[in-house]
């Protein structure tokens, strides 16, 4: 009798540990940038509050590949198209304020790097940047974002290292407030992963 309350005990032990896993996105891995800082970052590292799942999951923003011509629909390009990360798209962090940003200099060769959780297969790492005089007040559009990459490192379907970073040059003739978005695309799969880290040149 003992010894069947203490399997039963471990038993609900190990389901409640699982399902605390899988709502945490522990069974599920993949990559986002920290260098510039992106959003998903700034709200799994607590800078920015009131996230919802993404501050336990900064990893999972991944989506329809192929950007910008397919790819997550407009308004919805920070957050992958994926409702419950619905947050990173918005114009202001979820408790009002503005995103911080990274300080950088146009013109100047700057660190991009990636964390990943899952190394898969990669086709490239792509970064846009927002053009000048981009509409800062409403979820992030095509229209604001330069279409053609400023940076594209081939990876030719080799797989990541757990960190991963790479330099390349920033645009020059820019000020302010502007919007890169890093789009890391998967070879094996018809998605991608998708970043938006705010700067001020």
């Amino acid at each position: 009798m003992r010894r069947r309350t203490k399997l039963s005990a471990v038993a609900v032990g190990l389901a409640t540990t699982g399902a605390l896993v899988l709502s945490s996105g522990g069974a599920s891995g993949h990559g986002y940038t920290d260098l510039p800082v992106s959003r998903q970052k700034l709200c799994q590292n607590g800078t920015v509050t009131n996230c919802g799942p993404i501050q336990w999951e900064p990893q999972s923003v991944e989506g329809p590949k192929g950007f910008p011509a397919s790819g997550p629909a407009d308004g919805q390009i920070c957050n992958a198209g994926l409702g419950q990360f619905s947050q990173l798209s918005a114009p202001r962090t979820p408790s009002g304020g503005a995103w911080p940003t990274t300080r950088v200099t146009g013109g100047q060769t700057y660190t991009f790097r990636w964390q990943f959780t899952a190394m898969h297969a990669t086709t490239d790492f792509k970064y846009y940047i927002t053009k000048p005089g981009w509409n800062q007040n409403h979820n992030l559009a095509r229209s604001d974002l330069n279409l053609t990459p400023f940076f594209t490192v081939p990876y030719n379907g080799q797989r990541p290292p757990s960190t991963l970073s790479h330099s390349g040059r920033l645009p020059s003739g820019l000020s302010g407030h502007h919007v890169i978005l890093a789009v890391w695309t998967i070879a094996d799969t018809g998605n991608a992963f998708y970043a938006c880290s705010d700067v001020t040149f």
